[in-house]
């Protein structure tokens, strides 16, 4: 059987309710000092010199991207089954996203696959674990 995790479940209890609504009572709704505490806070945590927060998914790959310094005329391979900010935010660098098929039993993308769309174009292989199964991020052709 397989089973699969739930896409999410969340745990909101009054202590986190009353701490957005004293943010949105503040004069800072989008930066101010409660960003920073939670930057330096995860930071400490990771053991992270700095940590950088980004208000979606999409905003943080795009970020990701610009910092491995994708852009026009690269290619991003990765998984064909994804949601659409993994390859939009390599769009919004110019660069190309490439799209390898998936493993049936995971959905994750098939590792033994990547070889064969690397480019001299090819600047980052980014892979997506889908729906709770972590990617295998070692090929598991042996003679690799």
């Amino acid at each position: 059987m397989n089973r699969v995790i739930p896409y999410g479940h969340q745990c909101i209890e009054e202590d986190d309710i009353q701490a957005v609504v004293e943010v949105l009572r503040s004069d800072f709704l989008t930066q101010g000092p409660k960003v920073r505490e939670f930057e330096d806070s995860l930071s400490a945590y990771c053991g992270a010199k700095f940590a950088v927060v980004f208000s979606s998914g999409t905003a943080a790959l795009h970020g990701a991207y610009f910092a491995a310094e994708i852009g026009s005329e690269d290619e991003l391979i990765t998984s064909s089954v994804t949601f659409s900010a993994t390859a939009n935010a390599s769009l919004f660098l110019d660069a190309r996203p490439v799209f390898v098929d998936i493993e049936a039993e995971t959905g994750n993308i098939d590792p033994d696959l990547i070889e064969e769309a690397i480019t001299k174009k090819t600047k980052a292989i980014v892979p997506v674990h889908y729906s709770g199964h972590p990617a295998e991020l070692r090929s598991t052709d042996s003679t690799h």
